[in-house]
C-alpha cells in the first residue's frame, strides 16, 4: 500500500488463522518499504492535475510497478504467497459526491507477479453511500480489540473505537500530510523526531483558527482527504504566514487538541510514522493525562495498515464483510475488493 504521506511503498508478508476460541490471529512475517524514486514521487503528487489520458496510462504503468515490486520482494525472501492485497494509492476521495479514485491496476499487479490479486477496496462502500474511509476498523475490531483505541498517524490521523457496541472511525486531522509538507521546505523529507516542531512556539491565532474548520464539528462518519488539506486546512496555516518552526509547532497542538476531545481515559495503541514522532507523543500524554500511550514495536508502528489490508483481502477471499457501516456511513456492511483470479488460485 502506498500513503497520502508518500513515504515509499509498503509490503508485508502475513499469515493469518482462525481459531473459534481465539478468533483471528495474524503474524507480520516480513515488511519493508520500497521508497519512491523522486520521478514516480512527483508523479503521484501531481497526479490530480494531469489529463484523462494521463491518468489512465499512471494507473497501469502503478500497477506494473506495484506487481513488479512483489514478485522481487516474494524471489529475495523466497516466499509462499497465496494471493496479493492491493490498496494502491488515493489519487481522489470525494465521497460527497460518491466517488474515491485509488490507482494501481490490479490486472497488471497480477500479470507482473503471477498471483491473484485483491485491488480496489474503497468504491463498494462509496457506491453504499458510505465514506469508504477508514478501512482500518474492521482489523481494529478482529485483530486488536483488546485496546480501547487505535490510532493510525500517518498522512491523516484517524481512529478506531467501540461505541454502543458497535465499532466506529473516523479521521481526526491531518498529520503527516501537513508535516512534512513544511519540513521539506526545509529541505528535510519529514520532522525527524518532531525537533522542527518543538523548537517553534504557538500561534494561538492559528491555532483557534484551525480549531474552528467546519469538520471538527461534523458528527462521524466523516473523512479526510488531499482536497481537503488544500482546500481548507492549508489556506488557513498560510493566512498567518508565521515561520516553520512555529507553524509546525502549532499544527502539533492543534492534532492534540483535536485528539484530546475523543479520548478521555483508557489505553490508546498509535501506530503510523507519526508514532515515531517524539515531540507530538509528548503533547498527546500532555493533552491526554488520564489515557495510557501504547506505542508498539517497529514492525508493527510502521506495517499495521499493510497488516490489515492484507487481512481485508483474507475476508473478501473468503466473501467476508470487510468494510463496516457503522464506521463509514454506508447503507449496508459490504464485501469491499476486485479479485483478478488467474490459474495458481
Amino acid at each position: 500500500m502506498s500513503g497520502t504521506s508518500l513515504d515509499g511503498m509498503d509490503v508485508a508478508y502475513c499469515r493469518f488463522q482462525y481459531d473459534r476460541a481465539k478468533g483471528w490471529q495474524y503474524e507480520l512475517l516480513q515488511a519493508c518499504t520500497i521508497p519512491y524514486t523522486a520521478q514516480w514521487k512527483h508523479r503521484l503528487s501531481n497526479l490530480f492535475t494531469a489529463t484523462a489520458e494521463q491518468y489512465a496510462l499512471t494507473h497501469v504503468e502503478y500497477g506494473h510497478l506495484i506487481g513488479k515490486t512483489i514478485r522481487q520482494f516474494i524471489q529475495e525472501n523466497n516466499l509462499k504467497v497465496d494471493f496479493v492485497s492491493s490498496h494502491g494509492h488515493t489519487v481522489f476521495h470525494q465521497p460527497e459526491r460518491q466517488f474515491t479514485a485509488q490507482i494501481g491496476e490490479g490486472a497488471a499487479i497480477a500479470a507482473e507477479c503471477d498471483l491473484p490479486v485483491v485491488s480496489d477496496f474503497r468504491t463498494m462502500d462509496v457506491a453504499y453511500q458510505g465514506q469508504g474511509a477508514p478501512l482500518v476498523p474492521i482489523g481494529d475490531e478482529l485483530l486488536f480489540g483488546e485496546y480501547d483505541y487505535c490510532l493510525n498517524i500517518g498522512g491523516i490521523m484517524n481512529i478506531s473505537y467501540r461505541n454502543d457496541n458497535e465499532r466506529i472511525a473516523y479521521d481526526v486531522a491531518p498529520a503527516n500530510m501537513a508535516m512534512n509538507y513544511f519540513a521539506e521546505k526545509m529541505g528535510q523529507p519529514y520532522d525527524k523526531d518532531g525537533l522542527i516542531a518543538k523548537k517553534g512556539i504557538l500561534d494561538k491565532a492559528m491555532y483557534q483558527a484551525l480549531n474552528e474548520l467546519p469538520y471538527y464539528k461534523r458528527n462521524f462518519p466523516k473523512s479526510l482527504g488531499r482536497e481537503w488539506f488544500e482546500h481548507c486546512f492549508l489556506p488557513v496555516v498560510l493566512h498567518y504566514n508565521n515561520n516553520i518552526e512555529n507553524t509546525m509547532h502549532t499544527i502539533c497542538h492543534h492534532m492534540a487538541y483535536q485528539l484530546s476531545q475523543i479520548v478521555h481515559k483508557g489505553n490508546i495503541l498509535i501506530t503510523g510514522g507519526g508514532a515515531k514522532n517524539k515531540y507530538l507523543i509528548s503533547l498527546l500524554e500532555q493533552y491526554m493525562p488520564e489515557v495510557k500511550v501504547i506505542i508498539p514495536d517497529n514492525k508493527l508502528i510502521e506495517y499495521k495498515e499493510a497488516l490489515i489490508f492484507a487481512f481485508l483481502g483474507v475476508l473478501r477471499i473468503t466473501n467476508s464483510v470487510n468494510c463496516l457501516k457503522s464506521v463509514t456511513g454506508a447503507g449496508k456492511n459490504v464485501t469491499g475488493g476486485a479479485v483478478y483470479y488467474n490459474t495458481n488460485f
